[in-house]
């Protein structure tokens, strides 16, 4: 053993001071070089882009018509100001279908619950109010570049003709095969039973974006010359047959076009050195450090490998993930990366939503990912960074935000949707309960518009197989009156019409009706008001007679 004097060991301190202050004084580590720009979008040749294709699918992206009810488009759930995803917040229950707990997700909202007949059904979990996906809605700007679609992946890029079964698309066509399942969806766009002939049929005599308001210009400029849906698809594809394939392969070309390319990050990968400023710069070391290690899965330029990763986020019972698509189980819990841009502008985050703010999402790896083992992919293993660096990540993160997605500019302009801001009907007045303690629920979601073609008041709630009886009127009752005892909410006076039912259903709380009304394209009937109120034959109720809520309509 080698022994120090003290004058040796003054030394000793006096070289590692030294040494000390000329590393602090070392400029740290330059960040690491720009990836490659961005790529081309990858378009394939059977479905080449044009401006008469793109334009007829961003018009159809946006219409709310294209739901089974009216009142959900691709873009409720898919805004681009939101990048790409949900800005609402809507609650589902998780697996375990008990609201308030840890396996409970933010989904989106879809439509009431119908059946073949387009009658409203209770349904299990959400009864007669809107049903809510499952996972959250992902980014749909990324998913020209990935070789599926959907968080699962279950959106081939094989692309088959819906109604003849035949490939169109060899490869490349995960758009295509993402675009029309929301279609078909009974807890999104669809009643039940719904087939592609419902959705092509309804478009063929459909005024397009009759429900939408602010046109950008260039929807505004094709539909002053193509004023129906036949006529656009004529523009498009050379003739006017309206078929699931042609709709899949414009909404497809739509998003194409949707490639946010002009971010700081995009500047700076294609050779402008100040694109960044010194904080994103560093964000970006951060983005690569060896305890973050975020380039791992969010690769390059597209900052998405748009492979399937297990990120231990949640127990694997509880959504299997790409499992369910491949039934191999390797590929329990896992979903696809998805990509970064305009990451900043999102509210929720992981297909479950419940983490929100980016902050939040940066800082579940921070703290070493998910702690659900199994399966949990090992990429993971390592992972962990303190706050200044998730700090560092962030900001880097909002280098990736493209301006134009952010301010609503061309191309990532749009309508404004009906359902925006504006419910269908003005629900008032009291209610009156019947067996088990339960009102009839007024089902009020349809919009009344000329040319509706199935404009529906339902009702649920009720007591299975009892008499009920719809009254119609043209204005409501404010306040309520007492007609015998029964509170009624709709103007006597100005009665239109009593629609006797059977409510469907066996029980206390299980019984419905729907009443349906094919609404004239007539504009003398802009502005006439409709309302509404159920009243049921109920012996358990006061006065024998439950009675829902009212609503009115006004005619658009």
């Amino acid at each position: 053993m080698t022994m120090h004097t003290p004058k040796s060991l003054r030394l000793l301190a006096l070289a590692m001071t030294v040494s000390g202050t000329l590393l602090a004084q070392q400029p740290p580590p330059p960040p690491p070089p720009a990836p490659a720009p961005l790529a081309a979008v990858p378009v394939p040749a059977a479905n080449p882009i044009t401006e008469p294709k793109r334009v007829l699918g961003k018009i159809l992206f946006w219409d709310e018509q294209m739901s089974s009810d009216g009142t959900v488009a691709c873009g409720t759930c898919h805004r681009p100001e939101a990048g790409g995803t949900d800005p609402r917040l809507a609650g589902h229950p998780g697996p375990d279908g008990i609201a308030g707990n840890a396996d409970d997700i933010n989904g989106s909202l879809g439509i009431v619950q119908s059946n073949a007949a387009h009658d409203f059904t209770r349904n299990t979990t959400f009864l007669y109010n809107r049903q809510v996906t499952g996972r959250r809605a992902p980014d749909f700007t990324g998913m020209a570049y990935a070789a599926t679609g959907f968080w699962d992946g279950r959106a081939s890029g094989a692309f088959v003709d819906p109604d003849t079964n035949t490939v169109l698309i060899p490869t490349g066509g995960a758009l295509e095969s993402q675009s029309i399942e929301p279609l078909l969806a009974t807890s999104e766009m669809a009643h039940g039973g719904r087939a592609f002939v419902d959705v092509t049929t309804r478009l063929a005599t459909a005024k397009p974006l009759r429900l939408a308001s602010a046109l950008p210009t260039d929807v505004a400029n094709a539909l002053t010359a193509n004023t129906t849906y036949p006529a656009l698809f004529q523009a498009a594809f050379g003739t006017p047959t309206i078929t699931a394939a042609r709709i899949a392969m414009a909404l497809a070309t739509y998003e194409r076009t949707l490639i946010p390319n002009q971010s700081p990050f995009d500047l700076w990968t294609q050779g402008n050195p100040n694109a960044l400023n010194p904080a994103q710069l560093q964000g970006w070391a951060d983005f690569n450090s060896p305890g973050a290690r975020c380039n791992q899965c969010h690769v390059g330029a597209a900052t998405s490998d748009f492979v399937f990763h297990n990120l231990g986020l949640r127990p694997v019972a509880e959504d299997v993930g790409r499992q369910g698509v491949t039934n191999n189980n390797a590929d329990r819990g896992k979903f696809k990366t998805p990509w970064l841009r305009n990451v900043a502008l999102r509210p929720r985050f992981f297909h479950t939503g419940r983490i929100t703010g980016l902050a939040n999402a940066v800082g579940f790896y921070g703290t070493g990912a998910g702690p659900n083992l199994d399966n949990r992919d090992p990429i993971l293993a390592g992972i962990g960074f303190p706050p200044n660096v998730g700090n560092g990540i962030v900001t880097f993160l909002g280098a990736l935000t493209d301006p134009r997605v952010a301010a609503r500019q061309f191309p990532f302009d749009r309508p404004t949707l009906r359902l925006e801001g504006t419910p269908a009907a003005v629900r008032f007045g009291p209610t009156a309960n019947g067996s088990g303690g339960v009102a009839p629920f007024l089902i009020s979601n349809d919009f009344l518009h000329r040319g509706n073609p199935d404009f529906r008041i339902g009702m649920g709630s009720g007591l299975g197989g009892a008499p009920a009886y719809l009254v119609l009127a043209g204005a409501p009752a404010v306040p309520a009156i007492s007609v015998g005892g029964i509170a009624v909410s709709v103007d006597p006076a100005t009665i239109l019409a009593s629609a006797p039912f059977t409510l469907s259903g066996t029980g206390a709380g299980q019984g419905s009706a729907t009443f349906h009304a094919a609404i004239p394209d007539l504009p003398s009937l802009v502005g006439v008001q409709v309302s509404a109120q159920w009243f049921v034959v109920d012996p358990f109720a006061a006065g024998g007679v439950a009675v829902s809520t009212a609503g009115t309509w006004t005619l658009f």
